[in-house]
């Protein structure tokens, strides 16, 4: 892999972590058009990684904020209404997680690697999704999911592990479904990644010393850099998209790049 590859790559997985279409699709379109079947999955987490980090900093106040009642809440202190509303999402949180977790280690072991023509299937699923939570009415409170509502975002998580379909899409679609208000859906798809992604770091992690040997730590590193930079930015725009309700705009893109795969790609 070449250092441009590398930081292509990295721009790839910053823009389309956030933005809802497909960071693992169009990672695999891009390494499968530059050639580059065989990068190892690690390389991939490594780069979610480096988008992870964005997401510490972008929200760097609620998590501190959740951070810190969690501690309260082990003390044993008294909650206030916003605090209880904190616990409320951190006990969310933790429902998502266990379902997208399930889901992903059955999915690992019962689905095979998927063609990439289903990426671009995965594509037009993500597109309906968007285009469909775009169009519901939502003028629901801002409080944290409750436990119905965190166990469906779990299995929408858990469904936007596969290739093609969009994590923070499918989260972010299943909360409005859900009635979640679109402020908080947005918010709690990306605070919600951060258990799932550093599990699959975690999972992957055996692979580190293949990563280092056929890519090469410099590429790793510019890759990750530009993941950050790129996916900070696509962060901010998303926010603002998704508190105009203004999600159909990617489903307008996902849809003829969907088609065109499935055309000329094979």
């Amino acid at each position: 892999m070449t250092i441009i590859q590398s930081i292509l790559l990295g721009i790839i997985q910053g823009i389309a972590e956030f933005l809802p279409i497909s960071s693992s699709g169009h990672l695999k379109v891009a390494q499968t058009l530059f050639g580059l079947e065989d990068v190892p999955l690690l390389f991939d987490v490594f780069l979610h990684l480096a988008t992870l980090l964005a997401v510490f900093i972008y929200f760097r106040q609620k998590i501190w904020n959740l951070i810190c009642v969690l501690f309260r809440w082990i003390a044993r202190k008294e909650a206030d209404e916003n605090e209880k509303d904190d616990r409320r999402f951190i006990i969310a949180v933790i429902l998502t997680t266990f379902v997208t977790g399930i889901l992903g280690i059955l999915s690992s072991k019962l689905i095979p690697e998927l063609n990439i023509k289903f990426v671009f299937i995965g594509f037009l699923i993500t597109a309906l999704a968007l285009y469909a939570s775009s169009k519901l009415k939502n003028d629901s409170e801002e409080k944290a999911p409750n436990v119905i509502q965190a166990l469906i975002i779990g299995l929408a998580q858990g469904i936007g592990t596969l290739p093609g379909i969009s994590r923070s899409g499918s989260t972010i679609s299943g909360a409005l479904f859900c009635k979640v208000n679109r402020k908080v859906a947005g918010e709690y798809s990306f605070i919600a990644s951060i258990p799932a992604i550093l599990g699959a770091f975690i999972l992957e992690a055996k692979d580190l010393g293949e990563v280092s040997s056929s890519i090469g730590m410099q590429s790793v590193i510019i890759g990750c850099i530009a993941a950050f930079i790129a996916g900070y930015a696509s962060l901010a725009l998303l926010m603002k998209v998704i508190k105009k309700g203004k999600l159909e705009y990617f489903a307008f893109y996902l849809i003829p790049v969907a088609i065109l795969g499935l055309i000329f790609i094979k």
